[in-house]
C-alpha cells in the first residue's frame, strides 16, 4: 500500500479518536505511518535504510503546491535546504541545495543542482522547467552524487519519478479553478492491452492563467501575467517474459504566456522593503511588447531491464528537443516613472534546436543477503544555439556542443548484521565548445575540457530495526563551462574550470513511537574548490565566469512526520545553511546604477567606457542561500458516515536571511519571507472523489524573489494569492 492511501484509509478513520482530539484527550492510536521506498541509490529502498540525507514527498503534500498552476518552482523552500527561482518566467529555473546554485540567466547556464525526470538528466535549463503531472513521488537527494549520477551533482539532485503503467485499471481527472481565471485540467489513464504483456498509460495536463496586469504606459488593460500551457505522456509497459521489460515514454509540451514581470524602482535606496511602486496589477513597459514567452518540446526513451544469472542488465537511452524563446523588458519601466532610469533594455532570448541524448547501461546484482553492487556506463550528447537580440544592435548566435561518458561502480556490503558499508567510484571525461555565428565582432571558437575522479564512502550502523546512524563522505564536481552571452553586448566569452567539492555528512534516522513518528536529522561540512561564480549585472548587465579559490558551508536537516491521532498527520522540516566565499581577492561589481547601498569594501578599478566600482566579497554567503528554512503541513480530518470525511490541510514555508547578489547590500538581502496554503474539502475514503476550497499564499505574500541591479532597482516577486475550487475523480 503506498504511502497516499494509507493515510486516506487510516488517518482519517475513526470519529472516536477525533473527538477524543478536539477534547485534548489522548486517543488510542492504531495506525502507523507507511514505509517510503526511494530510488537514491539506483535500487529501490527503505528511505530509513539509506546512508543518504533524503527528502521524499508524494501525495496531498505534492500535489496541494500546483493547485494554482504553479510551475515547478512551487518546491522553493518547501523541502529542507531546497531553494528555486528564475528571471525567466517558467522557464530556466534555477536551484540551490545546501546553499550551492547557479544565479547565471542564461539559457547555456549551468547548474551544480541536476534534475533528473524518470533516470533522465535533464541538463539543459529550458529542459529542467518541464511540467509537473501525473508525479508518484519527487524526492530531494542533498549533497554530492558524483558516483551513481555524475557530474554537475555536487550541490545534490531533484529525482521524479511518474506513475507508471500497471495491468489495473487506473483513472483520474482534476479540474481546478481560481482566481484570475487559473484553470487546471489534469488526468491519466492506464491498464491491461494485453493481460501480463502489455499495459499503457497516458496522461495529459492543461494550465492556464488570465492575462491580469495593466500596461500603464500603453494604457492596455489585462496585458501581462497570464499563460496557457499543455503537456502530455504516453508510456508503454512490455513485459513478454518474467525476466524482460521494456517502458517506452515519449512526452511533450507547449508554452505559451508572459515571461517574468520586472518591476522597476520597487526598492527603495537605503531599504529592502518593497516601496509604493509597485502595484501587483499594474506595470509601466515602454518596450519588451508586453514580455511574451513561447516553448515548446518532446522527448522520449526507453528503460529496458533484463534479468539472468542472478544479475540485472538496464539500458535508459533518451533523447529531449526543445525550442522557443522569451523576451522582456529588462529594466522594468520607462523613463517617466515609477523612479529614475536612465536607460532603456529591451533583450530577448531564444534557443533553436536543443538536442540532448544520453545513453545509460547498468549491470547490478539482484536481492542477496549481505552484499549487492553495481556497475555501469555513460554517454551524454548534447548541441543547440542561443540568440540574444538586444534590439539596439545585431542580434548574436552561438552554438554549444557538450560531450561527456563515464564508468562507474558501486557495492555495499553487510559487515554485520548491524553494520553496513558502501563505497562508489567513478571516471568522467567532460568537453564543452562554443562556436560564434554571428556578433557584431569576430570571435574564435572556445573549448574546455577535464577528466575527473568521483567518489562516495559511506557507513551506517542499525541500533535496532527502528534506529540507525550513518555517516558519509562524497566528492563531486561541476564540469568546466563556458558562458558566450557577452558577445550580444560587445563582450568576449567566459570560461571557468571544473569545481569540485568534498563533502561530509552524518545523520540518524528514526521510526518511533509505534512506528507513528518518523524523525530523520543530518548534519554536514562542504569545502568546494575552485567554486563557479557567475558574477552578473552590474553597470553593463553582463555574466562573467569566474573561479573563486574557495567556499565552504556547514548545516543540518531535520524532516519529521507525526501521526499524532487517526485523524492528525502532521510534518515538519528544518534546514540550517551557512555557507561563506573565500577568496580574499574575489572582486566583483556592484549595481551600476548607484541607487543600491553596498556592504562590502569597495574600489573603482579603470574599465572602457567608464570606471567600475567593484565590491570584495570574500567572506559573504553565497547567493540565494537562504540561512534557514521552515516548513510546515497539518491535515485532520472528520469522519462523516463510514465512508466520506471533511477534511482540512495547510502547508506553510518560512525562508529566512537570503543574499540576492554576490556582493552584501541593504537592498538585496531578504529576511522573514513566508507563504501558506489552505485546503478544506469533502472526499470519499476511498479516493473516488474529492472536492475542495484551496488558497495559495493566503495572505498575499509580496515576496522579493531576485533583482536587476544594472540600471535601476528593479526586482521581480513570488506570485499572487489564489483561490478557487478543485475536483478529483478516480477509478
Amino acid at each position: 500500500m503506498n504511502k497516499g492511501k494509507l493515510i486516506r484509509n487510516t488517518v482519517l478513520g475513526s470519529a472516536v479518536s477525533a473527538m477524543a482530539l478536539t477534547a485534548g484527550l489522548t486517543a488510542p492510536v492504531q495506525a502507523q505511518i507507511d514505509e517510503i521506498i526511494v530510488t537514491a541509490q539506483r535500487r529501490p529502498e527503505n528511505l530509513q535504510r539509506v546512508p543518504i540525507s533524503v527528502t521524499a514527498v508524494s501525495g496531498e503534500k505534492f500535489d496541494s503546491m500546483f493547485l494554482a498552476g504553479d510551475d515547478i518552482l512551487a518546491l522553493a523552500a518547501r523541502v529542507p535546504s531546497l531553494y528555486a527561482e528564475s528571471s525567466n518566467g517558467r522557464v530556466a529555473p534555477r536551484f540551490y541545495i545546501r546553499g550551492l546554485g547557479n544565479t547565471d540567466f542564461d539559457l547555456a547556464a549551468s547548474q551544480p543542482v541536476s534534475i533528473i525526470m524518470d533516470d533522465v538528466v535533464l541538463e539543459n535549463v529550458v529542459l529542467k522547467s518541464s511540467p509537473i503531472f501525473d508525479i508518484e513521488q519527487v524526492e530531494v537527494l542533498r549533497g554530492p552524487q558524483g558516483t551513481l549520477f555524475g557530474r554537475n551533482t555536487p550541490a545534490g539532485i531533484v529525482k521524479f519519478t511518474t506513475r507508471k503503467p500497471t495491468h489495473e485499471f487506473d483513472a483520474y481527472g482534476t479540474v481546478s479553478y481560481g482566481t484570475y481565471g487559473n484553470t487546471t485540467l489534469e488526468g491519466a489513464v492506464g491498464g491491461s492491452l494485453s493481460e501480463g504483456v502489455l499495459a499503457a498509460r497516458g496522461s495529459f495536463l492543461y494550465q492556464k492563467r488570465d492575462d491580469y496586469i495593466d500596461n500603464t504606459f500603453t494604457g492596455q488593460s489585462d496585458a501581462l501575467g497570464g499563460f496557457h500551457e499543455l503537456a502530455g505522456r504516453i508510456q508503454l509497459l512490455w513485459t513478454p517474459s518474467d525476466d524482460l521489460s521494456v517502458l517506452l515514454n515519449a512526452h511533450g509540451r507547449s508554452l505559451e504566456g508572459t515571461a517574468a514581470i520586472f518591476r522597476a524602482n520597487i526598492l527603495t535606496t537605503g531599504s529592502n522593503s518593497i516601496n509604493g511602486n509597485f502595484d501587483r496589477d499594474s506595470v509601466a513597459f515602454d518596450g519588451g511588447i508586453n514580455n511574451p514567452q513561447e516553448y515548446d518540446g518532446y522527448g522520449g526513451s526507453a528503460n529496458v531491464s533484463y534479468e539472468f544469472g542472478g544479475v540485472t542488465l538496464t539500458s535508459i537511452t533518451a533523447y529531449e528537443t526543445t525550442d522557443g524563446f522569451s523576451r522582456g523588458d529588462i529594466d522594468g519601466g520607462n523613463p517617466a516613472g515609477p523612479g529614475f532610469i536612465p536607460f532603456q533594455s529591451d533583450t530577448q532570448d531564444s534557443i533553436d534546436d536543443l538536442d540532448q541524448f544520453t545513453q545509460e547501461i547498468r549491470l547490478a546484482s539482484q536481492d542477496t543477503d549481505g552484499y549487492s553492487w553495481q556497475i555501469g556506463a555513460y554517454y551524454f550528447d548534447s548541441e543547440f544555439t542561443i540568440t540574444t537580440n538586444p534590439f539596439f544592435v545585431a542580434p548574436s548566435t552561438l552554438t554549444h556542443e557538450n560531450t561527456a561518458w563515464a564508468v562507474f561502480g558501486q557495492g555495499t556490503v553487510d559487515v554485520t548484521e548491524q553494520f553496513r558499508l558502501t563505497a562508489g567510484i567513478r571516471f568522467t571525461s567532460d568537453e564543452k565548445d562554443l562556436t560564434v555565428l554571428a556578433s557584431p565582432f569576430p570571435i574564435a571558437p572556445v573549448s574546455v575540457s577535464d577528466e575527473q575522479v568521483s567518489w562516495d564512502l559511506s557507513a551506517t550502523y542499525f541500533v535496532n530495526d527502528d534506529v540507525s546512524v550513518y555517516g558519509r563522505i562524497a566528492s563531486g564536481f561541476r564540469g568546466p563551462t563556458i558562458q558566450g552571452r557577452d558577445v550580444a553586448f560587445f563582450g568576449t566569452p567566459s570560461t571557468a574550470k571544473s569545481e569540485t567539492i568534498i563533502s561530509y555528512e552524518g545523520g540518524v534516522k528514526s521510526e518511533l513511537w509505534e512506528d507513528r513518528a518518523r524523525i530523520n536529522l543530518a548534519a554536514y561540512y562542504w569545502n568546494m574548490d575552485d567554486i563557479q561564480i557567475s558574477a552578473v549585472g552590474g553597470a553593463g548587465n553582463l555574466i562573467q565566469l569566474v573561479n573563486a579559490q574557495e567556499a565552504v558551508g556547514f548545516g543540518f536537516e531535520a524532516d519529521a512526520e507525526f501521526l499524532i491521532s487517526e485523524n492528525f498527520l502532521m510534518t515538519f522540516g528544518l534546514s540550517y545553511n551557512d555557507t561563506e566565499i573565500q577568496d580574499p581577492n574575489l572582486l566583483i561589481g556592484v549595481c551600476g546604477s548607484g541607487q543600491c547601498t553596498p556592504l562590502d569594501p569597495t574600489s573603482t578599478i579603470p574599465t572602457v567606457p567608464f570606471p567600475t566600482t567593484v565590491a570584495a566579497v570574500d567572506g559573504n554567503p553565497l547567493p540565494n542561500a537562504p540561512e534557514v528554512i521552515v516548513n510546515v503541513t497539518a491535515r485532520y480530518g472528520m469522519p462523516v458516515g463510514p465512508d466520506h470525511e471533511m477534511f482540512f490541510f495547510t502547508d506553510w514555508s518560512y525562508q529566512g536571511d537570503t543574499n540576492v547578489f554576490l556582493y552584501d547590500s541593504i537592498e538585496y538581502k531578504t529576511d522573514g519571507q513566508f507563504e501558506g496554503g489552505l485546503k478544506l474539502g469533502y472526499r470519499r475514503n476511498d479516493g473516488a472523489y474529492e472536492l475542495a476550497f484551496y488558497a495559495r499564499n493566503i495572505t498575499d505574500e509580496v515576496n522579493l524573489k531576485g533583482g536587476i541591479d544594472f540600471n535601476n532597482n528593479t526586482g521581480f516577486v513570488n506570485e499572487p494569492r489564489v483561490v478557487g475550487f478543485t475536483f478529483t475523480a478516480r477509478r
